[in-house]
């Protein structure tokens, strides 16, 4: 019996379980998941289901003022039914010990046991053990030990797909079976069940907490998310608690977004813990009745991941908003990648994007990549772009090709690709007569939160970012090869880029514009289209200036008032070497952020605003994220632009450094990697580089002659230079910087 092809490999099946159930009044001890050494057992589960329903309770977790308020798509579940199976041979006799989440039958060449048995002997000789697990509440997983039977990611699962076995346990000729390699994470002790997991939480105490006729204020100091715990609650009444990412929003108990409410009968102290975590900083707490407490503090919940990346410089300023933006980046890297932690608390496509890019620069965490990317994507048929929008459905396939990029991770490339191929199947049978993308009933075209924003007739970002899909389908189907398929994607993906450009090029406007409508362009240029053909090298080097000038630099072009959108617009001014501009904008526009009291950053930011106007959004005074994921991207643009550091041969094999300093007197910080960190420091006169990953160039520029010992460094004339960095050798080349 052969496995059809595999859907995820271990690694890639790192996920997290957040348990359901009230949080304890102590603190719950957090067993992190260790790495399984080479033939260790593991729980094991149908490839990519445990995303899927690890993902549906977490983005159903979501309430405003204390109502349930689930995700607006479809939501895919977890096979009810598995079948796993290995296939052994043995020169003696072996023990073997079997847990199991859900009902099950134990089976040795077919022949069921007794019961339930949770041991069994497995003679001498050739044999097949079948687990088959029925569980509705969580994924169907066995994990079993022997000497040397171990469940791991060897064994294969299908869920009942057209199977057809004989009595002896083997599948005869005419079955369909889809056999799959199993699924697993590092839960490698059977105490260790998945359906039983809870993120790691801490306590923490409060910075001030303030009373006033019968209702106390307590401040945290900074955004933060966790569960709230009321210390030495007692008598008969009840306590209301409002939530606030400001102090506004926490005394307003009438339009708050989130609260709780606790009905209280105690007759003597006792400790509560709410069952929901939150996001606030402030929390208003207000008591009826003969209700009291004595003080509140918080259990903290997170995803432990270590920080890899760093970034330091001679402006604090900066330093300041990189370290707000990795803290931003912290609380929204939970189970998966989320928007907000406040609102949505879902796993949205192109807010997830972003947040891949920061992750490379600042974690290199690839398995919360993986696994939102599974969470995403959900299972065939395909009935809807990705969260219902259009541009998040291409973000997707986007994220799947950085993945490999970053990672080196071919092999998910390969185990992805059916599931690339139907989604983009779906793509291609929603275009119109000529071919381009618009939107049809159900699609929603985001784009951005912007006013007035026509998402009438083909918009050109939309085409733009769909000719990028095409063209990481061709690459993807190469890597697997699917030749015939990787020729079909390449050309349409040209014809589509040749449409592009005889289609919204306007020599007059000096852009892409906007949309065309009625099969007439529009005279309407925007930002979006434009900015993303910088960096995805549409443009050749006349229109590239053309549109730095016309557009990026253009005051009269509608600005940009999202960090979602700011991400892209500053990544194509970095690429066309406006750091100094740049670094300026982020002062400005980040810097603006934390003037007006932000301690993370927020979802969007209209400098124009005052006070709590910035507050308000949505048409609700409250209803805007201060801690949005997307609001994070200093953290790549810092390492990309300024550390200069990125992948020029998938997983790092080869690599370029290229230090701009964009008016900065020095700066220095690490870029993780996947087999170690790229260490860069670089001032005025000198640069200094060391990395434990693959070959890498050094380029800079230099009013003279550089020098460095034991270095040849190469004259790429202009005042630019290149150098050879092998793997663990320190280098420090002196110039004269520009």
């Amino acid at each position: 019996m052969n496995c059809k092809h595999a859907i995820l490999q271990q690694a890639l099946l790192i996920a997290l379980l957040l348990s359901t159930g009230a949080v304890p009044a102590q603190p719950a001890r957090t067993v992190e998941p260790q790495k399984a050494a080479a033939g260790e057992a593991t729980w094991i589960w149908y490839p990519g289901d445990f995303e899927i329903w690890l993902a549906n309770k977490m983005q159903n977790r979501r309430t405003e003022r204390g109502s349930f308020f689930p995700p607006f798509w479809k939501l895919d579940g977890h096979y009810v039914l598995m079948d796993f199976h290995k296939d052994v041979e043995l020169t003696e006799p072996e023990q073997i010990d079997v847990y199991v989440e859900g009902q099950y039958i134990l089976k040795l060449d077919g022949k069921g046991f007794e019961g339930t048995p949770q041991q069994i002997t497995v003679p001498a000789g050739k044999h097949r053990i079948n687990v088959k697990v029925f569980s509705t509440g969580n994924v169907p997983a066995i994990y079993v030990k022997g000497k040397t039977i171990r469940s791991d990611s060897s064994w294969l699962v299908t869920f009942e797909d057209k199977e057809w076995i004989d009595e002896t346990g083997k599948t005869s000729d005419i079955s369909a079976t889809v056999w799959l390699n199993a699924g697993s994470w590092n839960f490698n002790d059977p105490a260790q069940r998945p359906s039983a997991f809870k993120l790691a939480v801490q306590p923490k105490s409060a910075v001030s907490a303030t009373r006033n006729n019968g209702s106390l204020l307590v401040d945290f100091g900074q955004e933060t998310f966790g569960y709230i715990r009321l210390h030495g609650l007692q008598g008969n009444g009840k306590v209301s608690l409002y939530y606030g990412e400001s102090k506004e929003e926490a005394l307003a108990t009438g339009t708050c977004e989130t609260l709780d409410r606790v009905e209280v009968n105690l007759g003597s102290k006792k400790d509560s813990v709410m069952e929901l975590s939150k996001a606030f900083r402030f929390v208003n707490i207000q008591t009826e009745g003969g209700a009291a407490l004595d003080s509140v503090s918080m259990l903290y919940e997170y995803l432990p991941v270590a920080k890899r990346g760093t970034f330091r410089c001679a402006d604090e300023s900066i330093n300041k908003i990189w370290d707000v933006a990795a803290y931003t980046m912290e609380l929204n890297t939970r189970e998966f990648f989320i928007d907000g932690i406040k609102r949505d608390r879902w796993i949205w496509s192109g807010d997830a994007y972003q947040s891949y890019l920061m992750n490379y620069y600042l974690y290199f965490d690839v398995p919360t990549v993986s696994r939102t990317l599974m969470a995403l994507r959900g299972k065939d048929p395909v009935t809807s772009h990705i969260n219902t929008i259009m541009d998040y459905t291409f973000y997707w396939f986007l994220g799947i090709y950085d993945l490999y990029q970053y990672t080196g991770d071919k092999t998910f490339i390969q185990q992805f690709y059916p599931r690339m191929q139907s989604l983009m199947d779906y793509c291609l049978q929603r275009r119109n007569k000529d071919g381009l993308m618009q939107g049809l009933p159900g699609d929603w075209i985001f784009i951005d939160w912007a006013a007035g924003l026509s998402k009438k007739g083909e918009v050109s970002f939309e085409q733009l970012l769909f000719c990028r899909s095409l063209e990481t389908m061709a690459l993807c189907a190469n890597m697997v090869n699917d030749t015939k398929n990787a020729e079909l994607y390449k050309q349409l993906a040209a014809d589509l880029k040749a449409k592009l450009f005889a289609i919204y090029w306007s020599d007059e406007k000096h852009a892409l514009v906007h949309s065309r409508v009625d099969g007439k362009p529009t005279d309407n240029v925007t930002r979006y289209a434009n900015m993303f053909a910088i960096f995805f090298d549409y443009f050749n080097n006349e229109q590239k200036q053309a549109v730095k000038e016309h557009v990026l630099l253009n005051e009269k072009i509608q600005k940009i008032t999202t960090p979602y959108m700011r991400f892209y617009e500053l990544e194509a001014l970095c690429a066309m070497g406006e750091q100094k501009y740049v670094l300026n904008e982020m002062k400005n526009y980040w810097g603006g952020m934390l003037q007006a009291g932000a301690t993370s950053f927020w979802e969007e930011y209209n400098p124009s605003k005052q006070g709590a106007e910035h507050y308000a959004m949505y048409g609700r005074p409250f209803g805007k994220s201060l801690c949005h994921a997307w609001g994070a991207s200093p953290i790549y643009l810092l390492g990309k632009y300024y550390l200069g550091v990125q992948p020029t041969a998938p997983g790092y094999a080869s690599w370029v450094a290229e230090p701009v300093l964009g008016g900065l007197q020095w700066m220095e910080g690490k870029v993780p990697t996947p087999k170690g960190d790229i260490d860069v420091y670089c001032s005025t006169t000198v640069i200094k580089i060391k990395s434990s990953e693959g070959t890498g160039t050094l380029r800079f520029k230099s009013k003279g002659k550089p020098t460095a010992k034991g270095a040849v460094i190469t004259s790429k004339g202009n005042n630019l230079y290149e150098m050879t960095v092998e793997a663990g050798k320190q280098y420090e080349v002196k110039y004269k910087g520009l």
